[in-house]
C-alpha cells in the first residue's frame, strides 16, 4: 500500500520536476537543485551546475532555478544584479514555458499511461444493451433515489452510455439536474440524481450498494454436505421456481429464500429438458448450498492504436474535467470537503495487493490530478507563477519581487492548511471507518 504510493509519487514528482529542469536548461537558465522529496536530504550528487538529491519527505519535490522567487525564499540572491542565466532575466514567454513544463509532462504522462492501458487490456464491462435486456438489481443507495429492481436504465441525462460503470461516473453524478431515464413496467420515467449524491460514494464498498446488472443463472457449484447435494442438485441445473414463485433471475431466488429461512423450500429444478420438484432445507443465512453461474457474460473489447489514443486521451482529460467540476461544487457545498484525501487516503486507493494494472491506472489518475492541481492560481504552485506571468505579459509590468515574496508566503500557508486538512480527513476516516 505505502510502497505503491511512494513509487507512484516518486515517478510522477520526478517527471514533473524534470519538466521544469529541461525547459529551464533549454533556455539557458541555471538550475541549482533538483530534488525528489523534501529536505532533509538523504542522498544526492553534483552533476555540472546542478545538485540532484532525494529528500526524506516523499510528498513532493522541487527545482531551484537561479533568480526565481520560489519556496526557498532566497532573498539574498534576488538583492543582487540580475545575471543572464537567471530566471528573472529571461523573457516572460520563456519563464511561462518553464512554469508550465512540469504540468505538461504530467499531462503527457497521464495520457501515455491511459492509452497504454486501453491498448494492452482493452475493456471488460456490462453494456447498456445488456442492462436494457435484463434490468438492474437496485440496492440500498439505488433504492434511496427511487430506482427499483427490474428497472431498465436507458440513458444518463438524455445521452446513451456504453458501460454500467458510467452510471456512477463523476460525469454523471456531478451533472447539473442529472437524471436517469428508466423503463419500468412498460413506461419511461425519469429518476433524478440528487444534488450531492456523489458524496455517498466515498468508498469502494459504496459502489456495490447502488445497482448491478440483473442476470439469469444456472447452478455453478454445489457445496459438499449441503441440502442441495443431498437432494441431487448438480452443476448446470436451472432453478425454475421456489415455493411456486417463478424464478428467472438470481435476485429473485435470493428474495424467495430469505422468506424461507430455517424452513424447507419446494424447488422446481430443470435438468436438460426434464424438470422435477425437490425439497431442500434453507439455512439461517438463506442458502440451499449452491453457488451460481451467471448466464450473462460481460462484453470484452480490444482496441487498436488509433482507438486507444482516442479513448485513452479522452479518459485522461475526463479526470481533469471531473476534478474541476468537483472543486467548483465543493465551494458551493454540493460536494463535501470530507472527500478530500491526503497521503493515507491515496495509499488506501492503491490497496494492499500488488496489481500492475491497478497501479498504473491509479498512477495515471494521480498524474492528471497533479497537473490540474498545479495549474490552480495559488501562489507557491505552478499555477500561481503562471497567473503572475500572464499578468506581466498582458500588462507589460512585472509584479515586484517583494509582492512575489509575500504572495509566495501566502501560498505556502494555504498549501500547508490544505495538507493539514487532507491528513486530518484521512485520520478521521481511519477512526470512523468511512
Amino acid at each position: 500500500m505505502v510502497g505503491q504510493l511512494l513509487l507512484g509519487l516518486s515517478i510522477l514528482v520526478g517527471l514533473h520536476e524534470l519538466g521544469h529542469l529541461l525547459t529551464a536548461k533549454m533556455f539557458g537558465m541555471r538550475v541549482e537543485k533538483f530534488s525528489i522529496g523534501f529536505p532533509p536530504k538523504i542522498a544526492g550528487f553534483q552533476w555540472g551546475e546542478t545538485e540532484y538529491s532525494i529528500g526524506a519527505i516523499p510528498l513532493g519535490g522541487f527545482v531551484k532555478i537561479s533568480g526565481m522567487v520560489d519556496e526557498s525564499m532566497d532573498t539574498a540572491q534576488l538583492a543582487t544584479e540580475p545575471q543572464p542565466w537567471e530566471f528573472r532575466s529571461k523573457p516572460a514567454w520563456q519563464r511561462l514555458i518553464v512554469m508550465l513544463g512540469g504540468i505538461i509532462v504530467n499531462v503527457i504522462t497521464g495520457i501515455i499511461i491511459f492509452v497504454s492501458l486501453v491498448y494492452k487490456n482493452g475493456e471488460t464491462y456490462f453494456s447498456r444493451e445488456q442492462v436494457i435486456e435484463n434490468g438492474i438489481v437496485a440496492y440500498e443507495y439505488g433504492e434511496a433515489i427511487g430506482l427499483q429492481t427490474g428497472d431498465k436504465i436507458l440513458d444518463i441525462n438524455g445521452e446513451p452510455y456504453q458501460s454500467i460503470t458510467e452510471l456512477t461516473s463523476g460525469a454523471a453524478l456531478l451533472s447539473e439536474n442529472g437524471y436517469y431515464s428508466v423503463e419500468r413496467n412498460g413506461e419511461v420515467i425519469q429518476v433524478e440524481i440528487p444534488r450531492g449524491f456523489i458524496n455517498t460514494f466515498n468508498s469502494e464498498e459504496a459502489f456495490s450498494k447502488f445497482v448491478s446488472i440483473r442476470f439469469p443463472f444456472e447452478v455453478g457449484e454445489v457445496d459438499k454436505g449441503s441440502g442441495a447435494e443431498a437432494a441431487g442438485i448438480q452443476v448446470g441445473d436451472k432453478i425454475l421456481s421456489v415455493n411456486g414463485q417463478e424464478i428467472q433471475y438470481f435476485d429473485e431466488m435470493q428474495s424467495a429464500l430469505k422468506g424461507l429461512v430455517n424452513q424447507s423450500a419446494q424447488i422446481v429444478r430443470q435438468k436438460g429438458a426434464a424438470t422435477d420438484t425437490l425439497t431442500i432445507p434453507v439455512t439461517a443465512d438463506a442458502r440451499i448450498g449452491i453457488a451460481v453461474q451467471p448466464l450473462v457474460e460481460p462484453v470484452r473489447r480490444e482496441y487498436g492504436i488509433g482507438e486507444s489514443l482516442s479513448k485513452g486521451t479522452s479518459r485522461a482529460f475526463g479526470v481533469v474535467i471531473v476534478n474541476a467540476k468537483a472543486l467548483g461544487k465543493m465551494f458551493t457545498g454540493e460536494v463535501s470537503a470530507k472527500n478530500v484525501s491526503g497521503p493515507i487516503g491515496m495509499a488506501k486507493i492503491y490497496g494492499n495487493s500488488w496489481d500492475w494494472t491497478k497501479f498504473w491506472s491509479i498512477t495515471g489518475l494521480i498524474s492528471m490530478i497533479l497537473a490540474f492541481m498545479n495549474l490552480l492560481p495559488i501562489p507557491a504552485l505552478d499555477g500561481g507563477h503562471v497567473m503572475f506571468l500572464l499578468y506581466e505579459m498582458v500588462s507589460g509590468r512585472a509584479p515586484s519581487d517583494k509582492f512575489l515574496e509575500n504572495a509566495q508566503k501566502v501560498g505556502m500557508v494555504i498549501l500547508l492548511a490544505l495538507m493539514v486538512f487532507a491528513i486530518g480527513n484521512d485520520i478521521l476516516k481511519l477512526f470512523t471507518g468511512s
